[in-house]
């Protein structure tokens, strides 16, 4: 059983306030005391799968007090072993929103630890640009040369995953702040990305008969295809917790051969060819974002309130209908013209 380990700190005199807060089914095990100096402090142990519920219910309770203080921290392991619920003890769980679809919710983290992990990997650095610098460089040589093992190399190394993955979560939970912040680090990286390349291929020798050059020069619906399998994919990486090292590879392998294929036809003079590579970038940028908006509403992921979640509604329609709407029609044009 994962579990979370979760610190309250808050003024003595809302003591009584805990009560209702433990009385909350998610809660394993807690432990609490008090002083003059930090008021009084509670530690709960609860499942992880079960964190949204309790961290919800402590914004509700305490978020409007000036000393109130909650810290989350993972639990490696607990003496004497936790049992595992049952099924008939996990319905016991009081959702606070009994009318929401939940289908995948209870496999995931919860919005606070997804919303702190995305928002560190959307963070626009010198070491982000750096890693974009040279993951485009590895895989610029790796497609001239045609060395397939290159390119995955450069894959490994480039940075995509967050700032993308930030931009469906931001769209989710209508959260402006966070979209502004990934769409600057994602439109950043992709232009570093793409300007390397034009140079790289103005004095480099472009031959775009070899592979890795000629199918990423005609789109497909198979692109579409494998789009949108690594957005769902690296979105899942983050809500399940798992490492991204690996998902944030397939994001790569959809983003950067493609923009790096087009700035080097570009740099090359070959401007048909690098504009059916700049469509693919384009097509597969919407559908890792369309792929990460959908994953994530299936999953449960929603503000905490009830008026951010009927603004997150009208954002996650209008961006899903207008995403569909232009993978439809270029997916029309691919089919029947190209």
């Amino acid at each position: 059983m994962p579990l979370r380990q979760i610190e309250i700190v808050i003024p003595k005199n809302r003591e009584e306030a805990c009560r209702d807060l433990l009385s909350n089914d998610s809660v394993v095990h807690y432990w609490q005391s008090s002083s003059k100096q930090s008021g009084f402090m509670l530690k709960v142990l609860v499942d992880s799968v079960d964190t949204e519920i309790f961290l919800d219910k402590a914004e509700q309770l305490f978020s409007k007090e000036e000393d109130y203080r909650l810290v989350m921290v993972s639990v490696d392991a607990t003496l004497p072993r936790m049992e595992e619920k049952t099924t008939d003890e996990e319905k016991k769980i009081n959702y606070p929103d009994k009318s929401a679809d939940k289908p995948l919710q209870g496999i995931r983290v919860s919005r606070e630890e997804l919303y702190s992990d995305i928002s560190d990997a959307v963070e626009f650095s010198r070491i982000y640009i750096a890693l974009v610098v040279l993951s485009t460089i590895v895989a610029a040589l790796g497609i001239i040369r045609d060395n397939t093992a290159v390119v995955i190399g450069a894959m490994v190394i480039a940075p995509l995953l967050g700032p993308n993955v930030g931009l469906a979560l931001s769209i989710t939970l209508a959260d402006l702040k966070l979209g502004m912040k990934s769409l600057k680090t994602n439109m950043i990286g992709l232009a570093v990305a793409f300007f390397i390349s034009v140079v790289m291929g103005y004095f480099l020798t472009v031959d775009v008969e070899v592979y890795q050059i000629a199918s990423r020069t005609e789109v497909h619906l198979s692109d579409i295809a494998l789009a949108l399998a690594s957005g769902a994919a690296g979105v899942l990486a983050y809500t399940v917790g798992m490492s991204t090292a690996v998902i944030g590879v397939m994001v790569a392998v959809a983003l950067l051969p493609p923009l790096v294929v087009s700035g080097l036809l570009l740099g090359d003079m070959q401007f048909g060819l690098a504009l059916f590579s700049a469509m693919l970038l384009f097509i597969n940028v919407i559908c890792v974002n369309l792929a990460g908006i959908t994953t994530f509403i299936l999953q449960g992921v929603r503000p905490r309130t009830w008026y951010d979640t009927q603004k997150a509604k009208k954002a996650n329609k209008i961006a899903l209908w207008l995403w569909a709407t232009i993978i439809f029609i270029l997916g029309g044009v691919i089919y029947f013209v190209l």
